[in-house]
């Protein structure tokens, strides 16, 4: 009887031991990247809020805090389910999470479970909240609240379980994407630029300045944003490790150079360098290297960050000429970005630095840049075509615009009923 106990014994030993444990060096780095994450959001509301007209303030930092509430809300009863539930056919999660149910202190990875999903709570939440950028000073409020929440659950949920979840189809095909180039960004981005045709231009726009308000508001809420991103892009490595250095270190690098290459490209075009142009070049870089942090060198991140901080700063010159209203740059910054980062993980990717990723263009797999193209692809025409279909349809049930009268009296008083400002 003892040897068989003896067995038994060191059979559930070992049983116990192939169980993922949760290690605290790992959950304590993630913790605080979860948190540095979430700064990132209001670090968003400051760094819009300061480039609109002062009587527009309250309302576009609403855009961004709202979402910090309504997302958390919807993640928590379905939206985490949706983007990370058992997968059906690699498209969309099941009913396994629902109301985080099944989703405790068990390990996955080597953090508990509630972190992961707290981690990817914080990118839910901020990627609605960069389309506000187009629409700035002319949606209401009810229905930036209605879109968001619908949009979040019919394109968010969807692609991030296509990219991230364990049996997503670009998952398998082996796209990569480390932080969001194209989950967030890209989405973002090619919605930001249907919100800003589709609701149109502001009251005056192209014969009025519409002058930032408080361009030290927007330096302050850059900074938090290029402080958060460490969370964002670091933190996507899952553990304290080799990885999220890298990630970490490109992240810093790309900021900074693209940071650079937008100043000098002002500078030579238009005679002055302007702050604005500065903290715009950064978060520019910031959005490029998003994709590629954790799979590419740090020379090629600087290499990312000077392209980005001219193909971004070309972008948002562009706007001028086609005569469009993308009121703070959204489509310009995250939508060109996240597609350049994007396509250029297919060039610089190394799998020497991260076997979870694979080699480039650059590295002797040219298939990972067709890869990369296709997602694109796909992704942009799912996101084009579900966003111009809800913009409808919350035109139709509550209306997109304000009239113009209230555009003129301004959203904080009209939409909120209150003001930032009393003299």
């Amino acid at each position: 009887m003892a040897p068989v106990m003896g067995v038994l014994a060191a059979g559930q030993a070992h049983a116990q031991a192939a169980e993922p444990v949760a290690d605290s060096g790992d959950t304590a780095w993630m913790l605080v990247a979860s948190a540095l994450v979430l700064l990132m959001t209001p670090g968003l509301a400051l760094f819009y809020g300061g480039m609109v007209r002062r009587k527009n303030v309250l309302a576009t930092f609403m855009y961004s805090f709202f979402a910090l509430a309504l997302v958390t809300v919807q993640w928590v009863l379905f939206g985490y389910s949706l983007a990370f539930g058992k997968t059906h056919g690699g498209l969309i999660g099941g009913a396994d999470f629902l109301f985080l149910d099944g989703v405790s202190l068990e390990a996955k990875g080597s953090i508990p479970h509630l972190v992961f999903m707290a981690f990817q709570l914080k990118f839910a939440i901020i990627t609605p909240a960069l389309i506000s950028g187009a629409f700035a000073e002319r949606m209401k409020f009810s229905a930036y609240a209605l879109f968001i929440l619908l949009w979040s659950t019919l394109v968010y949920d969807p692609v991030a379980h296509w990219t991230w979840a364990e049996g997503g189809w670009l998952l398998q095909l082996g796209v990569l994407d480390f932080a969001g180039g194209t989950v967030v960004h890209w989405t973002a981005g090619v919605s930001a630029l249907l919100c800003a045709l589709y609701v149109g231009k502001r009251v005056g726009y192209g014969r009025e300045r519409f002058i930032p308000h408080d361009l030290p508001m927007t330096v302050m809420g850059a900074g938090l944003l290029w402080f958060g991103w460490f969370g964002f892009n670091a933190g996507s490595a899952l553990s304290a490790g080799k990885v999220a250095a890298l990630a970490f270190v490109t992240t810093h690098v790309a900021a900074g150079a693209a940071a650079l290459s937008w100043t000098v490209a002002e500078w030579s075009f238009r005679r002055r360098p302007t702050l604005l142009g500065f903290v715009s070049g950064l978060v520019a870089g910031l959005v490029a290297i998003t994709p590629a942090a954790g799979y590419v060198s740090p020379g090629a991140s600087l290499v990312i960050g000077l392209i980005s901080g001219l193909v971004c700063y070309g972008a948002v010159l562009l706007k001028e000429k086609l005569h469009y209203d993308d009121a703070l740059d959204a489509w310009g910054v995250h939508g060109v970005g996240g597609l350049l980062g994007a396509l250029l993980v297919g060039v610089f990717s190394q799998a020497a630095l991260n076997p979870a990723g694979a080699d480039g263009l650059l590295h002797g797999n040219p298939a990972l840049l067709g890869k990369q193209a296709l997602a694109l692809l796909v992704v942009g025409a799912y996101t084009a075509v579900v966003t111009l279909g809800l913009l409808k349809l919350v035109d139709k049930v509550v209306g997109l615009r304000v009239t113009e009268e209230e555009e003129r009296m301004g959203l904080d008083s009209t939409q909120h009923g209150e003001a930032a400002y009393t003299s």
